[in-house]
Formats: structure tokens, sequence, C-alpha cells
């Protein structure tokens, strides 16, 4: 297979570049992985479709990585239930290492071929539930080998790689190869090919939420009230969405019944006004 994530960057002498000159060309190749991404949209489409499917039957997604892309793909699952009204565990991460150890960074965990299933193990993914693997450069032994158990087992797999061809696109049912090109110093691929990665995530779970109805119109009806922001973006939501004007009576409506979705189903089935 081409490593293209290790090839040299196009860039020389960078330590002898302005700031400015440093900060249009990282800019410029930034702007190459959106368009990358544009050309996998038919094989993302197809993934988001099968873990769709996984979900609406009652399945769970796992990402599975370590490295840069592992580690934001904890953060997209962070988010995910105080943004979508989610419960714990519908999205999970499978970390080398585990998550707990987030902040060490252990990255020869991702040399370890018993981690992952040991760790698929103890969330007991089976033949229900989707996961998706992580490599920047398709061949993590971590990901391969938690690939080759979901195969043996018949687990439903797809992949984010950033090189063709790799072992980790092979193993996976629903692979994408996002190809960014060589980074702008020369192999590291948490700068082109982590940006990627969390565009991807974005994009994934996002559309995945919204197919499993956790978005109305444009608006997070389930959105968790964890804090006065929320709180006060929740009530402008109800009230555009209702017509009621009174913020006090709305906001307490509102905490009474925790959500902008479930406010408007009392609002409706009780004709408030």
């Amino acid at each position: 297979m081409e490593r293209i994530t290790e090839q040299p960057s196009i860039y020389r002498h960078l330590e002898q570049m302005s700031i400015d000159e440093l900060i249009t060309n990282i800019n410029t190749e930034d702007q190459k992985v959106a368009l990358a991404i544009q050309k996998e949209l038919p094989s993302i489409s197809r993934m988001i479709s099968a873990i769709e499917k996984q979900l609406k039957a009652g399945g769970r997604m796992f990402y599975l990585g370590c490295g840069s892309g592992g580690r934001l793909s904890v953060l997209d699952k962070i988010e995910l239930p105080n943004t979508y009204g989610i419960e714990e565990g519908v999205i999970n991460v499978i970390l080398a290492g585990g998550e707990k150890n987030l902040v060490l960074a252990l990255e020869e965990m991702e040399d370890d071929l018993e981690d992952a299933w040991n760790q698929m193990q103890t969330f007991k993914v089976t033949e229900k539930d989707f996961v998706i693997g992580i490599s920047a450069s398709g061949t993590t032994p971590f990901v391969l080998a938690g690939l080759k158990k979901c195969r043996e087992f018949h687990i439903p797999c797809g992949c984010i790689v950033s090189n063709p061809n790799s072992p980790i696109a092979a193993m996976s049912d629903y692979p994408v190869e996002v190809i960014t090109g060589p980074e702008f110093v020369t192999g590291s691929t948490r700068m082109k090919c982590g940006t990627a990665q969390k565009m991807l995530f974005d994009m994934i779970s996002t559309t995945v939420l919204i197919r499993l109805g956790r978005v109305e119109d444009n608006n997070m009806v389930n959105v968790r009230l964890i804090n006065n922001k929320v709180v006060e973006r929740s009530v402008n939501m109800i009230m555009k969405l209702s017509g009621l004007t009174d913020h006090e009576q709305v906001k307490a409506l509102l905490l009474k019944c925790g959500n902008v979705k479930k406010s408007m189903n009392y609002i409706q089935t009780n004709h408030v006004s």
C-alpha cells in the first residue's frame, strides 16, 4: 500500500518561514480536507445508513481508535448526550489503553493486539452493534486486530483511514478512505488527518442522531438543561415554536418538563396559551 501520510511535506525549511507564511501555508493545506471528504461522501453515506439501521434496532455505535483520532472520538462521544439527550452508552469509544487514560496519550498501546478485543468484550459488543475503526495510516495494529475480531464474530464495521488500499479498509464492511495528502509537518497526522477525522465524527454522529429523531426542524429539542445558557436558549426556542410570550411562564414549564420537546408536547396537549 502507498503511505501517503508519511510522504515528505511539499513545504521545505519551515523553520525559516515567517509567522504569516506558516499560517498561510497551514491554512492552504487545511482547505484540502473538505475537498478530500467530498470525494468520499458516497462511502460515508453507506456507512451512516448501516449505523442508522443498527441503532434503530437497539444496537450501539463504537469508535475504535488510538492517538489523535481516538482522542477526538472521545470528545465527540462526550458531547452527544447533552446535545441530543441520548442515553449514555448509545455512542461509545474503545480507546487504546482505555478511555480513563485519555490524557496520558499512551501511544505505545496502539501496538497492543489484545486490548481492543478485551475492551469490546467488556462492552459486550455483538452483531447488533456497529464499530468504526479510526487509523490515519490504515495499519494501526490495535485497530486492525479489533476489526479482525469484528469480522470473526459478524459485527458490522467501518473505518476512517487516510491512505488508499490499507489493511484496515480491507477488513471493513464500510471503508471510508479520505486521502488528505502529505502533512505540513512530515508525518504529523494530528494535522490534516486529525481535522478530517473531527469533521467526519461531526458528520456521522450528527446525521445519525438527526435520523433517529433527536432534532426537529433545525432545533436541538432534546438538549439537556445543563447550564443557564442552554436554559435560556431552550426558553427562546419554545417561545418561537409555540407563540407564547411570557418568558417566566415558559421557563417554569421548561424546568418542569425537562426539555423543549416535552414542553412542546405539554403545550400542545394541554392547549397552553
